[in-house]
């Protein structure tokens, strides 16, 4: 087996790597960021950590994919009342529409097959 050489392996810690704040196509953002190793993927695309501040809402989206993610840290309140905490592993087949909350903020391990599409919220048609 030959070893490992640099470039071939990243390791970065989710408690102290430099997280990326998320800025949407419009420019807007919302003060959540995202941990992801892989830069050959658009940035929220793939396997990535993803955290949300106290108090967000995310933008309504379509899933344009599959989406896996694992709670982390604190908890994640979807559209419809639904409420995750750590050690719930959720998964959104593609074209799911919704949004979350995250009261207290979270920490989430997600796989995201493909970008998401945001849609009209209530009232913006």
């Amino acid at each position: 087996m030959k070893p490992i050489a640099p470039g071939e392996r990243r390791v970065v810690n989710i408690k102290d790597g430099a997280f990326t704040p998320y800025v949407f196509e419009d420019g807007a953002t919302f003060g959540d960021s995202v941990l992801q190793l892989e830069d050959g993927l658009p940035l929220g695309v793939g396997f990535h950590v993803y955290r949300m501040p106290p108090g967000m809402t995310s933008r309504p989206h379509r899933h344009n994919g599959n989406e896996q993610f694992l709670v982390l840290e604190g908890e994640l309140i979807d559209n419809d009342g639904t409420v995750f905490r750590p050690g719930d592993l959720v998964w959104f087949r593609s074209g799911t529409e919704h949004c979350s909350h995250a009261p207290n903020g979270c920490l989430l391990a997600v796989h995201i097959a493909d970008t998401e599409i945001t849609i009209p919220g209530p009232g913006e048609g």
